[in-house]
Order: structure tokens, then sequence, then C-alpha cells
């Protein structure tokens, strides 16, 4: 896991958290180069819900 959360659980077959992808996508958004429909969806195939749930996880343990 290295540099993601600790604690982020991929055991369901799910990759972890792409930052590049995440990255791309959120600049896709600030220059409309596609639709939010689209940005949405590439924000959650790249993993942006498993790293805000770990990162609220990691707050409500103390660990940020």
């Amino acid at each position: 896991m290295g540099r993601y959360p600790s604690g982020m659980d991929t055991s369901a077959g799910t990759p972890p958290p792409d930052p590049e992808k995440l990255l791309a996508a959120w600049t896709e958004w600030e220059t409309g180069e596609n639709t939010p429909g689209r940005v949405m969806a590439n924000l959650k195939t790249a993993g942006m819900p498993q790293l805000l749930r770990a990162l609220v996880e990691q707050k409500q343990a103390g660990a940020l």
C-alpha cells in the first residue's frame, strides 16, 4: 500500500486509488474538457470513494 492511507481495504479485488488518474480527472473538471457526469465517473473509477473513506477513517482514529 505504501503511499496510500493505511487501512485502505483493497481486498475486494478493487485496485487502490490512482493519484495520477484522480488528478487528471480533476484537471478535466477545472478546464472544462469533460462533462460533469464523465468527470464524476472518472473520479469514481480512479478510486476517489475509497480514498475519501480511508482518509475519514484515519481522521476519526486520530491518525491525521
